[in-house]
């Protein structure tokens, strides 16, 4: 009865074990895929904040759900002449009045909605960067996008004869994240969800030698022949 309820014991625990765990190795990696990406930086438009090479990590959000000063990854019109994703710095959203430049005290800032932009990431603190000036309300829907190294970066500015410079909030694919919290869980799920199907492995194995041992025949010795 004993040997009967260890068996039974380890092909449940086999089936449990390997069932949670293939759900964790492949579910974990297709979640992942879905809800983030990943990029490296091919230029140096996003310096001193992201320099060239540094790899990114994003969630996957919709445009409509970016805020000003977020840092996004979008696919570019074709006036770009670029077919792969640019990274930049969302400065205006649908409605808002984006100026260049006004002087405060001695640094020039870009102003939002007539109030200027405080901008500590701008390489050098220089929020021109090439003395272009603009005046743009960005059209609903759409989004107004700057490098952070203003003097290197082909961005909004450059675009200004075509719906402002501006992009439309459904070209952007993710919103770039620092915190890796939540992509390292997903990839500790996964190497978990691995170890935990091998144990399952193991299990299965375990229950199928307990099986064979209980179905093998007993052999039993003759008795000794009785003296006279």
């Amino acid at each position: 009865m004993a040997g009967r309820t260890r068996g039974r014991g380890l092909g449940v625990s086999a089936l449990v074990v390997g069932v949670l765990g293939l759900v964790l190795a492949v579910g974990a990696p297709v979640w992942l895929r879905t809800a983030y990406g990943v990029s490296a930086l091919a230029g140096d438009s996003m310096r001193p904040t992201y320099a060239r090479g540094t790899g990114i990590v994003w969630e996957r959000v919709e445009g409509s759900e970016v805020r000003r000063g977020d840092v996004v990854v979008f696919t570019p019109p074709a006036s770009y002449g670029i077919g792969a994703p640019l990274v930049k710095r969302v400065v205006g959203v649908g409605g808002d009045r984006v100026r260049c430049c006004t002087a405060v005290g001695s640094r020039e800032r870009v102003t939002v909605n007539g109030k200027p932009v405080e901008e500590p990431y701008v390489y050098g603190g220089d929020a021109d960067g090439v003395h272009k000036a603009y005046d743009v309300t960005v059209p609903r829907g759409r989004l107004f996008l700057l490098g952070d190294y203003r003097a290197n970066s082909q961005d909004s500015r450059f675009h200004l004869d075509e719906q402002s410079g501006t992009v439309s909030a459904g070209a952007v694919l993710g919103r770039v994240t620092d915190d890796r919290t939540v992509p390292a869980l997903g990839v500790a799920a996964a190497l978990l969800g691995g170890v935990l199907a091998l144990v399952g492995v193991g299990l299965g194995i375990g229950f199928l030698v307990v099986r064979r041992r209980k179905a093998a025949p007993v052999m039993s010795w003759p008795a000794p022949p009785m003296g006279g």
